[in-house]
């Protein structure tokens, strides 16, 4: 599966119970495609056991930020499973919360969603997440996507 290209995307969502306000998670994700326009719903893959795949779990709202090319190191910070504190991920990372989910949308993605969960499926080691599409934002439509091409991220073209 690695020779399949990928585009790149952050899931986040803030978890209101933890902490006297919340704190934020978040992944970096390759597996993301749309499902359905009418309505409009996504899909997400995340590892059964993973902080997120918890957090989804019990808190239903939850975002995605279509990351652009010039965003490579914050894919790569979110990618580093168990190297970082959730406290510190968001650190220096410019983004908005989103007005339905309350999840950190970020700032010069390509795109942003905001969504809520409609079902989640088991297959194997992996739970796929489907959300209805709640809001979608483009805070910066004229960039290069980032795509994830055999166990690297690289450049179009």
């Amino acid at each position: 599966m690695s020779r399949l290209a990928a585009g790149v995307v952050l899931v986040t969502a803030h978890d209101p119970d933890d902490g006297p306000h919340g704190q934020d998670a978040g992944m970096t994700a390759t597996a993301f495609l749309s499902v359905s326009l009418d309505p409009p719903l996504v899909l997400v893959s995340l590892r059964n056991g993973s902080r997120m795949d918890d957090l989804l779990d019990e808190q239903p709202l939850w975002a995605v930020s279509v990351l652009a090319e010039s965003q490579r190191q914050i894919a790569g910070r979110f990618a580093m499973k168990g190297r970082i504190s959730d406290r510190l991920l968001f650190e220096d990372i410019v983004y908005a919360r989103g007005e339905v989910s309350g999840a950190p949308l970020v700032g010069g993605a390509l795109a942003t969603l905001e969504c809520r969960t409609e079902q989640r499926v088991l297959a194997g080691d992996h739970t796929l997440v489907i959300g209805r599409v709640l809001g979608v934002g483009l805070p910066s439509p004229e960039g290069v996507p980032l795509t994830y091409f055999r166990g690297r991220y690289r450049r179009l073209g």
